[in-house]
């Protein structure tokens, strides 16, 4: 054989091969990503990436809710090897959540199972339970928890003040102010704003969030983005274990002081139990859980928030002199005000509808076999409530794209509940601090709407532009804040 049917002979093979290797994995792809019989509809997805090339990750939510006007409310996408159901609307959301969170559905994390907020079964289910139980003793929900709110508040606007109502960012200040809340629940203690350790830790977390799209997967499968989550996230484990170390030095188990310290006791009553969780990995992952959890939402809401009054002052205005009538210039606003300020309180709920920081919802997973309308969903399949069709369907808001203080004030001017507002998700798996970010969002807000005029930069026109990230977090902006 010459060296020329030679070379071809070798093209021949190396052809054959990639050929042979290439329909192999097509079928393999087929054949495990095959749909189920009776499966709801989707768009046509290709081998291995799925439909990735149909979404903009930046709009995952708005892309998911135009498919949901070709294929219906419920329906599959699936992105790279993994299929997921997205269920629409109002009505169906909380049917599902509501008939299927406890003995259907179960919470898909990618990295953890452990925790109060991604385990499940019996671990889950004491863990809720010692979380709201404790969180309650100290004040979760209650007036008690009411002056170190308005703690944080006075301090949060001597912080505002210092600029002196010149332009600047205040993303950072509301999120000092916010995790220094549950920084008192958890770790018994607030952080002053010039503490460069809980800078560090605050900004560990939000390159943690800026890394991650809604689902909870990376935003690239490449090893730089996997590698500087690890690194954020240790920042922050390492953090939360030596405040659980310092705890442990002068632990009293007859005067506990926070979450922690109940931790602590709570894992000798169940030391027997090792089903039920208590124990220090987990006290580690639950004191991170309700960390990141308690600030991240509540201070994102509140800097959507703060750029709705910049982008509407007529709102601004009405509010102010809502507060000034009811509460005066000289009193601080506090809960037992809500009730006589509610456009105050329809402003707020409105702010958390249009800001819809949590567009997805968290995933679930089919527990075993189970059917969604007609559809047949096999077990494990991640389902996904897709919460932004619930707070803008058109069939339970009167103007679902308009910023609209009326959604929730009815013809008299008193403020009216609303069934289709799910911000905090809905069921068993409903946020764990619901009761604690309300009562952070009412006082805050009316505090420093009491306090402050705050309007846009001269010359510039407030932008409602975003970015997913795990939450939608506005495009960073300036404000002026002026004294009243």
């Amino acid at each position: 054989m010459t060296d020329n049917q030679l070379h071809i002979s070798e093209w021949i093979d190396f052809t054959s091969v990639v050929l042979f290797s290439c329909v192999f994995l097509l079928f393999y792809d087929y054949v495990r990503n095959k749909t189920p019989k009776n499966f709801p509809p989707g768009p046509r997805s290709l081998p291995f990436i799925g439909d990735i090339h149909h979404i903009d990750l930046q709009k995952t939510h708005i892309e998911l809710t135009r498919f949901a006007e070709k294929y219906g409310r419920v329906f599959s996408t699936r992105i790279f090897g993994e299929r997921f159901v997205i269920v629409n609307g109002y009505k169906l959301v909380k049917k599902v959540y509501l008939d299927k969170d406890t003995s259907l559905l179960i919470p898909v994390f990618y990295f953890s199972e452990i925790g109060v907020v991604s385990s499940n079964g019996y671990a889950w289910k004491q863990q809720r339970r010692f979380a709201l139980s404790t969180l309650r003793n100290f004040g979760l929900g209650k007036k008690s928890l009411e002056p170190s709110i308005h703690v944080e508040c006075r301090f949060l606007n001597d912080a505002i003040s210092n600029e002196q109502g010149r332009p600047f960012n205040p993303q950072w200040l509301i999120n000092n102010a916010v995790s220094n809340v549950i920084c008192v629940l958890v770790f018994g203690d607030r952080f002053e704003y010039s503490d460069s350790e809980f800078q560090t830790l605050l900004k560990a977390l939000n390159e943690i969030t800026s890394s991650f799209i809604q689902t909870g997967r990376p935003l690239s499968v490449f090893p730089g983005p996997h590698q500087k989550i690890f690194l954020f996230w240790k920042k922050i484990i390492d953090f939360v274990r030596s405040k659980i170390s310092e705890h442990r030095v002068n632990y009293d188990p007859s005067n506990p002081r926070d979450y922690i310290d109940c931790f602590l006791t709570e894992m000798e009553k169940w030391k027997d139990d090792e089903a039920a969780g208590f124990d220090m990995e987990n006290l580690c992952s639950c004191t991170l859980d309700l960390f990141t959890a308690g600030t991240e939402t509540t201070s994102t809401t509140m800097y959507w928030g703060l750029l709705y009054m910049i982008k509407y002052p007529e709102i601004q205005a009405k509010i102010q002199a809502e507060i000034d009538k009811v509460v005066g210039s000289s009193c601080q606003p506090s809960m037992l005000d809500k009730e006589n300020l509610p456009y105050t309180n329809a402003v707020i709920h409105e702010i958390q509808r249009m800001a819809n920081i949590i567009p997805l919802n968290l995933p679930r997973a089919a527990k075993e076999d189970t059917q969604i309308e007609e559809y047949f969903i096999p077990k494990g399949t991640t389902v996904l409530g897709n919460l932004t069709s619930v707070l803008f369907d058109e069939s339970e808001w009167e103007t679902p794209q308009t910023f609209n203080p009326g959604h929730f004030l009815d013809d008299n001017g008193n403020f009216r509940k609303r069934e289709a507002f799910m911000p905090f998700s809905a069921g068993k798996r409903v946020c764990l601090g619901e009761q604690l970010a309300r009562m952070e969002l009412f006082l805050f807000f009316a505090t420093l709407l009491q306090h402050f005029s705050f309007s846009p930069p001269e010359g510039i026109e407030p932008s409602l532009e975003y970015r997913l990230v795990v939450t939608l977090i506005p495009q960073p902006y300036q404000l002026c804040a002026v004294p009243r």
